[in-house]
């Protein structure tokens, strides 16, 4: 008679699932601004000590696509935990690490383990009623981009005060409380049926042919991702270069601007739950391409180039939990699958738009970045508008499934 009530997503669970995500993430990019205070520690140079952030991330998309299908399939209230004790472990490794190498391979195990944001995500859409799932999806997507913002202005402080190595001990502690307490809040879950593993991680691709809405679905979340980061690498040049100079303490806290992206999460999800997700990403990727037109004229404008920050930031988040809240629905038992899908799409969108932007800016400079940021957007909305029906009243029987469930545990 308790099974159910213990097992419904609170606003209490809620928060915590948000900050262990949003932690999780953040442990990606603590060494981001630490780049030549790490070099000059361990005697290597500026561009060496720059391949940690690409080891960390490509520990990070490794991890997503071998361990958070395996939420579909394993007792999540063990393995969430697990591996956020392994990551605790890592932290604190690198935090130790007397070699640059060795700091090198335990940053590759940080990424490959911090990807229990991903884990989180789709274990709340899974305990949410179907009428709050957007909110809920959005709530802990605003944690995963809080983190990221805030990591890195932390990490920055922390190393000012006590050194770069303090940041990781910090960061592993806070690991691992998170990892305890979590294993006291996610509720007891019904088993599921076990799959070998190498048919698990093929079913990813499986599970996305199966349904008609995930293909564009992930199109348009990876479109918008790509743009987004082509932009803020891009801003980079922008900002370092005349009239403004800025230095990369000023660069970063434009960055916190974009915390308005972790409000319109949490917005667009109620929007989802209120049956508008279909036209507000539409609305979302117009709002987007209309930013992009904006920032190509405002180049030259620092406060219009926030506001343009701001704007881009809440359309592109809402896209991205939009289309993974409507994910979540699709199916009950193979979200963590559709989950990872969506966050290697979106990792190698990211990747083509930070490859692009150097070879952009050399090209033809802001004005080339935001001609090819645009074209990216209008092929995402021509894509839309032919699939919108597609994507229309999609999870009706995911969610009457999840209703029987509930009823079943109940009982």
């Amino acid at each position: 008679m308790t099974s159910a009530p213990d097992r419904r997503i609170t606003p209490a669970r809620t928060l915590i699932f948000a900050i262990a995500a949003g932690l999780a993430v953040g442990n990606l990019y603590w060494a981001q601004p630490l780049i030549e205070i790490i070099a000059g520690s361990l005697d290597v140079s500026s561009s060496s000590a720059a391949i940690l952030v690409t080891v960390t991330q490509v520990g990070y998309a490794v991890g997503i696509f071998l361990l958070v299908p395996l939420g579909d399939v394993l007792n999540r209230r063990r393995l969430i935990p697990l591996v956020l004790t392994l990551s605790a472990i890592a932290l604190l490794g690198a935090a130790l690490a007397p070699t640059f190498p060795l700091l090198l391979a335990l940053l590759g195990g940080v990424g490959l383990t911090a990807v229990g944001a991903q884990m989180l995500a789709p274990l709340a859409g899974e305990l949410a009623e179907p009428e709050r799932r957007g909110q809920v999806v959005g709530t802990v997507a605003s944690g995963v981009l809080i983190g990221v913002l805030l990591s890195r202005t932390l990490s920055g402080i922390v190393a000012d005060l006590l050194g770069w190595r303090a940041i990781y001990v910090i960061a592993a502690a806070a690991t691992l409380v998170l990892a305890a307490v979590l294993r006291k809040v996610i509720p007891p879950l019904e088993p599921r049926e076990p799959v070998p593993y190498l048919r698990l991680l093929g079913s990813v691709f499986t599970t996305v042919a199966r349904h008609r809405a995930a293909p564009p679905t992930l199109v348009l979340c990876a479109a918008s991702f790509t743009v987004f980061s082509l932009f803020w690498t891009s801003l980079t040049y922008l900002l370092t270069a005349e009239p403004f100079s800025y230095s990369a303490s000023q660069i970063g806290l434009l960055g916190l601007a974009g915390v308005a992206g972790a409000v319109a999460a949490r917005r667009a999800g109620v929007l989802h739950d209120r049956g508008w997700s279909v036209p507000v990403t539409g609305a979302a990727l117009a709002v987007l391409a209309l930013s992009l037109v904006a920032g190509w004229a405002a180049g030259g404008s620092i406060i219009a180039l926030v506001v343009v920050v701001i704007v881009l930031d809440m359309a592109a988040q809402s896209v991205t939990v939009l289309g993974q809240t409507r994910l979540f629905a699709l199916s009950g038992s193979a979200r963590s699958r559709l989950n990872t899908a969506l966050v290697v799409c979106n990792f190698l969108g990211g990747a083509i738009g930070s490859a692009a932007a150097g070879r952009l800016w050399k090209a033809g400079g802001w004005g080339a970045i935001m001609a090819a940021a645009l074209a990216v957007i209008l092929l995402a909305l021509a894509v839309w508008a032919l699939t919108r029906n597609r994507l229309k009243d999609i999870g009706t029987a995911a969610d009457a499934a999840s209703h029987t469930e509930r009823a079943h545990a109940s009982r």
